[in-house]
């Protein structure tokens, strides 16, 4: 038996050797025109299902090929396919190596025009992944993108993204000055940074932009509760030095005045190539499409880059804005307790040319955002991350919106307000990830740890009523109530005043010697989490991930009564079944994500004082599943997704005593979304989406305006979007380096308002067709783009009316060097 047995193993270890003496390799490099290394070109042998990616320094090898006649190709999405036959023989190792006919620039752009291609993304899951391996759904926006469609605006980089439209611009007000979208039916703001806490309240500047993330769902198992995040978060990966001279200067012009200025320069430092500076910088003009409104700012983003070894490597990043704008105010057209008097467009009759403003009542929100990092090769299986990043943004000026104070008198309130808040913030975090296999299963281990903390100061006006308006712009007198003189039934009496101008000196007038804020707020988190991606096959593999959350709220520094502290678990789970690997995928997700709930007052039916009342964090969970592809060498990438998404804890008015909030509310979002990436052929890219949402409030009060059963809880966007984008660049003859590029965006009809006092305010429907035409070299680009061919006149809103763009358009030059 034992002879029997050694015999066997005896005669397979000769098979397995034979089997390896007779086969070979391929190995070479892949370089670009130019002479640079190209990276991720897939390297396929024909016929066979062997395939090998060209590695950061261009090289690719594949190993144990039979002896034979074969075709190895080289391709990529967007670059012409390089074929070379190559003959195999048994033991040797054959060299082969291909030159592109794109040179470094060129593939750099085709590289990051590929938005959904199976790339490894650090970011997303704290850990390297690859698309196909990650279970939770993401779509981004790559910089070839925005330089296509001619985008000077950091919003409108979002309608490539599926399942997320915008519900108003930046008003550049306190706190939460930046702009609004509703993704997944909830509320979301540009709010990371390279991964980590950034802060807006303002504008953000896409000259520094590299690529943008939607990351789909709740997610502060990894990225933090400071944040709403129910529906996802926006994320936005800046550009990084590299270690060749180049660079970029871009000139816009375009419809309302717009004029914008860009550079961008990257330089080694060192003779060696391990340090490299990056500085990116922007200075934008432009006025409003109404009748008063303007944005003037100028941006400046150095970076710094330093390989101090193989294993050690520093990346600091800084970027500082200087804005000043005059804004419209946001026109709101319901109290939110009386019946509409307007129950459409046509009723309200807006004149969306008005502004409701001047350029003499501006805001300015001065900001800059720190980041530095060091990384840390521990091992071959471990890496250290540390990261630091810190923020200041100021609200400084005018802020003023439109408000139906008073029902049937077809006359609107101005407010106006004096902004003066300063927010800081800092957050570290220390990451480890490791590689390695724990009884023949593979583990990609993330453990870290991470502190943020949040200061804000506050310094505001009160605020005034300063004027009352019509939708076509009649103007009449102030209303205020004088708290000093009561009438009859000890109400404040009703004054009327005349209506004050439209200049800063009035406003001021207005508010002079009103009782403003004066408040310094500061609160801390300070989190654990980890999260491991177990691979049971190569084909299966599970994400378990945990966060534990301690906030900490010592609340406004004068005052003892409003401190509280919470402590919050937020898990994550998530399975990937890849039938054919790297090229479909079959995922599901549970993730959560939460929000602190500060204590409220608790009062008796008589409005007497009780006491202060404490809540629980609010909680949101979702279900997900769908398929991920990867098809035909990269050509067509796809994800189909099915998500449910349940908040609960919900704070809400007491139907028993209206001066009391109770908690319980639950909300419902769900829906679909389809994102396609097509490249069939050389030249030719088309981006693809659709979404549908469909939320509800389940568990409410019908006196709450916000949290209604049966209800929308506002704004939610439009229940069905719909984004495509097809560009088609000319290789070769008389049109060389030409392209054109058409697509546009449908939003279906969406319940602004949704109260069953109230009634129902519907925004309509709308199509916009965008197009342009561009030429780009090795060292020119020209680009022409008009959006909103069609001249529709439309509308989004957030319970309000906010009047869009019609027809304008943007052209831009640029020189590579």
């Amino acid at each position: 038996m034992i002879k029997t047995l050694t015999f066997s193993i005896f005669l397979f270890i000769c098979s397995v050797s034979m089997s390896f003496a007779q086969t070979g390799s391929v190995t070479g490099t892949v370089k670009t025109s130019d002479g640079s290394a190209a990276e991720f070109v897939s390297v396929t042998l024909k016929g066979t299902n062997r395939v090998a990616r060209s590695s950061k320094n261009g090289e690719y090898q594949i190993k144990n090929i039979k002896p034979g006649s074969y075709t190895l190709t080289a391709s990529y999405i967007g670059l012409q396919t390089q074929q070379q036959s190559v003959e195999i023989r048994s033991g040797e190792t054959t060299t082969v190596h291909f030159i592109l006919k794109e040179n470094a620039d060129e593939l750099r752009e085709v590289i990051i025009s590929s938005r959904n291609s199976n790339k490894v993304n650090v970011v997303v899951a704290k850990m390297p992944l690859k698309n196909l391996e990650n279970p939770q759904v993401y779509n981004s926006v790559p910089l070839e993108i925005l330089k296509q469609q001619v985008i000077t605006s950091y919003d409108d980089a979002l309608r490539n993204v599926p399942g997320i439209t915008r519900t108003w611009e930046s008003t550049g007000r306190a706190g939460d000055g930046a702009s609004y979208f509703a993704l997944r039916g909830f509320d979301a703001q540009p709010s990371l940074i390279n991964g980590l806490p950034g802060l807006t309240s303002g504008n953000l500047d896409p000259s520094d932009v590299e690529e943008i993330q939607v990351i789909k769902g709740p997610s502060a198992t990894l990225f933090g509760g400071s944040f709403y995040s129910y529906g996802g978060f926006i994320n936005t990966i800046t550009k990084k030095p590299y270690y060749d001279f180049g660079g970029e200067v871009t000139y816009n012009q375009g419809s309302y005045g717009l004029n914008r200025l860009t550079v961008d320069v990257n330089a080694p430092l060192s003779k060696t190539k391990k340090i490299a500076l990056r500085i990116n910088t922007a200075i934008h003009r432009e006025d409003s499409f109404q009748d008063a409104g303007f944005k003037k700012s100028f941006f400046i983003a150095p970076s710094l880059s330093y390989e101090v070894n193989d294993r050690l490597s520093f990346n600091i990043l800084a970027e500082i804005l200087e804005e000043k704008r005059a804004i419209a105010p946001v026109f709101f057209h319901s109290n939110r307790t009386a019946p509409l008097d307007f129950k459409n467009l046509a009723e309200l009759n807006l004149d969306n040319k008005l502004s409701f403003t001047s350029n003499d009542l501006t805001t300015k929100n001065p900001r800059y955002n720190l980041q530095g990092q060091m990384s840390y090769k521990l091992s071959d299986q471990w890496h250290s991350q540390t990261v630091i990043s810190g923020g200041r943004v100021k609200s400084d000026g005018m802020y003023t919106y439109i408000w139906d104070d008073e029902p049937e008198d077809d006359y609107f309130d101005q407010y106006f307000h004096n902004e003066n808040q300063v927010t800081g913030t800092i957050d570290i975090q220390q990451n480890f990830n490791g590689d390695f296999k724990i009884g023949g299963l593979r583990n990609r281990l993330l453990v870290g740890l991470d502190y943020y903390h949040r200061n804000v100061k506050d310094n505001g006006s009160g605020w005034a009523s300063g004027r009352r308006v019509t939708p076509q712009g009649g103007i009449t007198t102030r209303v205020y109530y004088d708290e000093e003189n009561l009438d009859a039934n000890g109400d404040p009496t009703r004054t009327e005043a005349p209506a004050i101008d439209l200049t800063k000196a009035s406003v001021n007038n207005l508010l002079a010697g009103m009782e403003g804020s004066n408040t310094e707020i500061s609160n801390s988190s300070y989190s654990a989490y980890f999260s491991d991606v177990l691979n049971f096959t190569p084909n299966f593999s599970a994400m378990v991930s945990l966060r534990t959350d301690y906030f900490d709220s010592p609340g406004d520094k004068e005052t003892k009564e409003d401190d509280f502290d919470q402590f919050v678990l937020s898990q994550k789970l998530g399975l990937v079944y890849q039938p054919i690997i790297d090229k479909v995928s079959v995922f599901a997700n549970y993730m959560n994500a939460f929000i602190n709930k500060e204590p409220g007052v608790n009062y008796n039916v008589d409005g007497v004082v009780l006491g202060i009342k404490s809540f629980k964090p609010e909680h949101a969970n979702q279900w997900e599943f769908g398929v991920k592809t990867n098809l035909f060498s990269d050509k067509l990438n796809a994800t189909v997704s099915y998500y449910n998404i349940k908040v609960t804890d919900r704070v809400y008015t007491d139907p028993a005593n209206q001066l009391n909030s109770i908690q319980g509310g639950k909300v419902r979002s769900q829906g679909f979304e389809v994102d396609i990436n097509v490249n069939p052929v050389s030249g030719l890219n088309l981006i693809a989406g659709y979404s549908h949402n469909s939320i509800k409030v389940l568990t409410g009060a019908s006196i709450d305006f916000y949290n209604e059963p049966g209800r929308t809880p506002g704004g939610q966007g439009p229940q069905d979007l719909a984004n495509l984008w097809t560009t088609y660049k000319f290789g070769h003859g008389t049109l060389k380096d030409f392209g054109l590029g058409i697509g546009g965006n449908y939003a279906g009809k969406y319940k602004a308002i949704d109260n069953s006092i109230t009634g129902v305010f519907y925004l309509p429907d709308y199509t916009l067709l965008n197009g342009g035409i561009f030429y780009n070299s090795r060292k020119i680009r020209v680009a022409f783009n008009v959006n909103n061919l069609t001249n529709e006149q439309y509308y989004i809103g957030y319970w309000s009316v906010n009047p869009q763009k019609q027809r304008n358009f943007a052209a831009s030059l640029s020189y590579k060097f």
